[in-house]
């Protein structure tokens, strides 16, 4: 039997928060070494630990807990809530997440899967849907009007799951248009983007959308 569009949604949630620890588990380990703000009591190796409902109330905790972080960490985690009743499939989720090394995988290949899920989620829901999701040939067709420039902000007063900037983005790295020097790559990647969403779900799904295409810091 198909999964409802709910379910789907939920589900995409629940990826978003499972994927973000897996890849901080990921670049807290060698050889990148960083420290990404998780307390080890709630990082993704405790919850690999854990199964049944002990699982599920470590998970509600660890949710709970993350989303008073600053920064990002935070953000992603504003409101989190577990919308996965069943742990067993709870940690078949944690199970399939877990066998991908995300950070090993190319930014364009961990972004595209993203925008793929985000995309079908849109599909799925429809109702409501294009209240975050702006149909991205339309949002490439715009890009290329204004033509964005190296060196300069880029902002969205309503910017949904991200898609502008992903697409402001791939224009200004494409080498058809500019040769970016490393100082135009930095600003890129931490200065150039600038957005509003007052959504919590759909501002999660945005940075996500971003980090996961290698814009910005855990």
């Amino acid at each position: 039997m198909a999964h409802s569009p709910l379910l789907r949604d939920r589900y995409l949630e629940q990826l978003t928060y499972l994927i973000f620890l897996k890849m901080a588990d990921e670049y807290a380990k060698p050889p990148y070494n960083r420290d990404v703000g998780i307390p080890a009591k709630l990082s993704w190796q405790s919850l690999k630990a854990k199964r049944g409902a002990e699982l599920e109330g470590h998970y509600i905790e660890l949710l709970r807990a993350l989303g008073t972080r600053k920064g990002m960490l935070g953000q992603i985690f504003t409101k989190a809530q577990n919308k996965i009743q069943d742990p067993a499939k709870l940690y078949r989720l944690i199970d399939m997440v877990d066998s991908t090394q995300w950070v090993m995988m190319g930014a364009d290949v961990k972004g595209d899967i993203y925008e793929g899920l985000l995309e079908k989620n849109a599909e799925d829901t429809k109702s409501g849907a294009g209240q975050y999701f702006t149909p991205r040939a339309l949002i490439r067709v715009m890009v290329e009007c204004v033509r964005p420039a190296p060196g300069k902000t880029i902002a969205d007063p309503a910017c949904g799951t991200g898609g502008f900037f992903l697409a402001a983005y791939d224009f200004i790295t494409n080498p058809k248009h500019y040769q970016l020097d490393k100082a135009q790559k930095a600003f890129l990647k931490h200065d150039a983007f600038h957005g509003n969403e007052i959504v919590a779900n759909t501002r999660r799904l945005c940075l996500m959308n971003m980090f996961l295409h290698n814009i910005g810091e855990i």
